[in-house]
């Protein structure tokens, strides 16, 4: 009896073994094949910060689920992506997981995950009024970043698109700045405002066309923290109480177009959105709308 019960231990111990040798030779297996799926992302044209997420997002997938690939069924990704919601992740932060999932085992296994996306929030916009625009402004005192924040409201510019804007895409004798592959690998044209000609030539003097136009003390682009915390040092100087970030701008410019009566399908343009839903989030924001509304009380 002694001897059964010795023989089973050892029975216990092995297989707790190899458990564990398949666990560990696991990993490397979706880790490598993370190498080919960088590669098919780069070669659909995937921007960089997609491929960084996706990488990221398939990694912490891969370190949570301890098995291999072929085993992993819909009940495995619908428990990891609960697990995240639990943890306090945004529908947005799922969808992400979910989408870089989806990459994956589309890619490497032919196989479509039939999941519906997490239902985003529809928060609206924190839009500035003109007044704390130009609070911000006026405390902010380096005049290359004065003038950045300055464009990035009138022209309604994402903070990489500030940062990777270059001499050669501000065509200063018809009033336009060509935004090159910006969000989903497009171009498109947006205002360039009269008011900042003057400062934005002076800035630009004696660089080339492929020179930025905000560059570092350093040389090469601002970084998008650097440019974050720009907006941030002005919006705290200036005592607004808004919970305000670099992107408030984009949507100030948005909404104070709307409220100056311009066609809803002219900003959709301005701004890039591929569907004219998303820029009628404005309408909700715009004042206009709302003074024009008498108060039963």
């Amino acid at each position: 009896m002694h001897l059964d019960w010795y023989d089973m231990r050892n029975d216990v111990t092995i297989l707790a073994l190899n458990n564990i040798n398949n666990i560990l030779a696991q990993k490397p297996v979706m880790l490598n094949n993370l190498e080919v799926i960088e590669n098919r992302l780069k070669l659909r044209n995937y921007s960089t910060k997609t491929i960084k997420s996706y990488l990221a997002c398939l990694k912490e997938f891969s370190a949570s689920i301890n098995l291999l690939p072929e085993q992993i069924g819909d009940q495995d990704i619908e428990l990891y992506l609960l697990e995240k919601q639990r943890r306090g992740a945004c529908s947005q932060t799922i969808n992400v997981h979910l989408n870089a999932i989806k990459f994956y085992f589309r890619e490497l296994y032919v196989r479509e995950i039939n999941f519906k996306y997490a239902k985003r929030s529809k928060k609206l916009p924190v839009v500035l009024a003109r007044e704390e625009i130009q609070l911000i402004l006026n405390n902010t005192t380096n005049p290359k970043h004065k003038l950045l924040l300055a464009l990035s409201y009138g022209a309604g510019l994402r903070v990489s698109e500030g940062i990777n804007l270059k001499v050669q895409d501000i065509d200063f004798s018809r009033g336009l700045i060509t935004l090159r592959e910006a969000k989903g690998k497009k171009d498109r044209q947006t205002l360039l405002p009269e008011k900042l000609l003057e400062e934005l030539q002076k800035l630009i003097a004696g660089k080339n066309g492929n020179n930025f136009v905000f560059e570092s003390e350093r040389g090469g682009k601002l970084t998008t923290r650097t440019a974050q915390k720009i907006f941030e040092h002005g919006l705290a100087k200036a005592k607004v109480t808004k919970t305000a970030t670099f992107h408030s701008l984009r949507h100030s410019f948005a909404t104070h177009l709307l409220e100056n009566g311009t066609d809803i399908r002219y900003v959709q343009i301005l701004l890039g959105h591929a569907n004219i839903r998303t820029t009628q989030l404005y309408t909700n924001v715009s004042s206009n709308m709302i003074r024009g509304i008498q108060s039963p009380l």
